[in-house]
């Protein structure tokens, strides 16, 4: 079974698109499946207090913004998606045929303005959809909301970073995903090490990934695109070779 890995680019555009698209395509280069961005409007989820506000208004995706990064992930053959906050990001998305949504932890909650709304509006495309509920909130009802939607459901404890030692292993491999936040590239190839000895039929991980340099609130606990090549090259390795785990 080969693992879908999603590099998770979150504000580590930081608002240019020479930058995302120069993540993009480092990001293809260390053989991930996916880039996955994330459409906020700033005021919608913090105050204009949060110590972070100026790097959380700069990395607001745009509409115009997130087709230039579509269509450049396209002609790459890297697939593009995100997490959305708002209802009339998951309507434009749709229309540029984005194939699965991302529905974030602190959306499970339902206690962001638009949350609620913009849960339904993914139900009612119909696609894919990811789950995080790191911070909680009741799964039954979000399984009831996408009842007609493949849905993938990922382990994710969100704490930034999380030490590897809070894991709990036998909890996480119930998952079919991995949404990670440690620091470095361990978790992710322990958690696919242990779900390809289950035969899993799907595996996705989601890691947070910049390019060198970086700045802004998510490039401290981000890989860079070396780590994620390095990465990937030993998940890929230890699905080739998943019968020699076994036999040992």
């Amino acid at each position: 079974m080969k693992t879908t890995i999603v590099a998770e680019i979150g504000s580590n555009w930081e608002g240019s698109i020479t930058k995302a698209k120069k993540i993009v395509k480092e990001c293809k280069i260390s053989g991930a499946d996916a880039v996955k961005f994330q459409m906020w409007r700033g005021s919608d989820l913090y105050s204009k207090k949060h110590p972070n506000w100026n790097e959380i208004i700069k990395a607001e995706l745009s509409f115009s913004q997130a087709r230039q990064i579509k269509k450049y992930s396209d002609s790459l053959g890297i697939e593009f998606f995100c997490s959305v906050f708002y209802p009339e990001a998951v309507e434009f998305l749709d229309s540029i045929n984005v194939k699965c949504f991302k529905v974030a932890s602190r959306t499970c909650l339902m206690k962001d303005l638009y949350s609620k709304e913009t849960l339904m509006k993914k139900a009612e495309t119909k696609k894919l959809i990811i789950v995080s509920m790191g911070m909680g909130g009741n799964k039954n009802t979000i399984k009831r909301i996408f009842s007609k939607n493949p849905t993938i459901f990922c382990y994710c404890v969100s704490e930034y970073p999380l030490k590897l030692s809070k894991i709990n292993w036998k909890d996480a491999i119930k998952f079919d995903g991995f949404s990670d936040h440690t620091l470095g590239i361990t978790a992710p190839i322990i958690f696919t090490i242990l779900k390809n000895q289950m035969n899993a039929k799907r595996i996705i991980i989601e890691k947070h990934v910049k390019s060198k340099n970086s700045i802004g609130p998510d490039a401290s606990t981000s890989i860079d695109t070396d780590e994620l090549k390095i990465m990937i090259n030993q998940i890929r390795f230890f699905e080739k070779n998943n019968f020699i785990l076994r036999k040992n």
